[in-house]
């Protein structure tokens, strides 16, 4: 079975922040400086350089995930570690402040890693969570493989309309190529289907919403009602049987895509705001020497 990078081997990781956290919170509460707690004496100094390195390795952690050759560990238990020992990340540094903060470059440094912390802890629960439903609703196949069926009903429709006269192959090639699929990441997160669909309005044709292939479908059942040929009525009926399974599969996909967006878009904070961290960190250890 697949292990979870939460317990991995034996969730190692998680006892280590735990021994971690516990060490420095006694050491934190047996000290007894000369002065009010802060980063500026040994202990806080002491933190701050574990609090440095920690944050340093963490951010190692998106470089090796792309090292594929790399033999230095796994991916799935650097995961795991960067999970954990991020969380400790909070408590030594939060020591190693002594709760002395201002509004300085110091203060900064410390909200872009709780910052980092926290969008990290979004990250966890939306990988715990959404990787199940985006393969449930995908049902045993891949994006890929849905888009094949979606190609293949197209192909299909628009055979079956070239048998119906111009009307029906307008109808459909327009439904064909005003189908929208997640255009935007704001379309993908609220999983809106804004596809269109040309329709004659008079004498004109005009672009109408056709989400859920609603607007395409209802012409086609106005037409079939006013056909009086049999069988002209069936490939009507045939045409509109396709449509509803294009408009399971489109919104099938448009799950997959909010799914999928969801997954993605923590790392449009948590990237910068780890690079921002960074260049804060230096700042705050830099500052620190120049005035130590």
């Amino acid at each position: 079975m697949h292990e979870s990078f939460l317990v991995y081997r034996k969730k190692r990781f998680l006892w280590l922040s735990l021994l971690m956290t516990a060490f420095v919170i006694a050491v934190y509460w047996i000290d007894d400086p000369q002065e009010p707690a802060n980063g500026g004496t040994l202990l806080g100094y002491t933190l701050g350089i574990i609090g440095a390195l920690l944050i340093v390795c963490l951010a190692w952690y998106g470089v090796r995930k792309r090292k594929y050759a790399s033999t230095f560990g796994s991916v799935q238990g650097w995961l795991s570690a960067h999970v954990y020992l991020g969380t400790a990340l909070l408590v030594v540094v939060l020591l190693h402040t002594g709760f002395q903060f201002g509004f300085n470059v110091h203060t900064l440094a410390f909200a872009l890693m709780v910052l980092v912390i926290l969008s990290g802890f979004f990250g966890v629960y939306v990988y715990q969570k959404y990787p199940a439903r985006l393969s449930d609703n995908r049902g045993g196949v891949n994006r890929s493989e849905l888009l094949d069926q979606l190609a293949d009903i197209d192909n299909r429709s628009k055979r079956v309309a070239g048998t119906l006269g111009d009307d029906f192959g307008e109808v459909v090639i327009s439904s064909i190529s005003r189908t929208q699929l997640g255009a935007t990441m704001a379309g993908r997160l609220k999983g809106l289907d804004q596809s269109q669909v040309m329709l004659r309005q008079g004498s004109e044709l005009k672009a109408v919403s056709n989400a859920g292939q609603e607007a395409a479908l209802d012409w086609l059942a106005e037409q079939q009602s006013r056909c009086s040929d049999p069988a002209q009525a069936g490939t009507i009926g045939e045409l509109s049987a396709l449509l509803r399974n294009k408009r399971k599969l489109v919104k099938q996909l448009n799950e997959d895509a909010r799914l999928q967006a969801i997954l993605e878009v923590w790392l449009y904070a948590h990237v910068p705001l780890t690079a921002g961290l960074l260049v804060a960190l230096m700042i705050h250890i830099l500052t620190v020497f120049i005035y130590w």
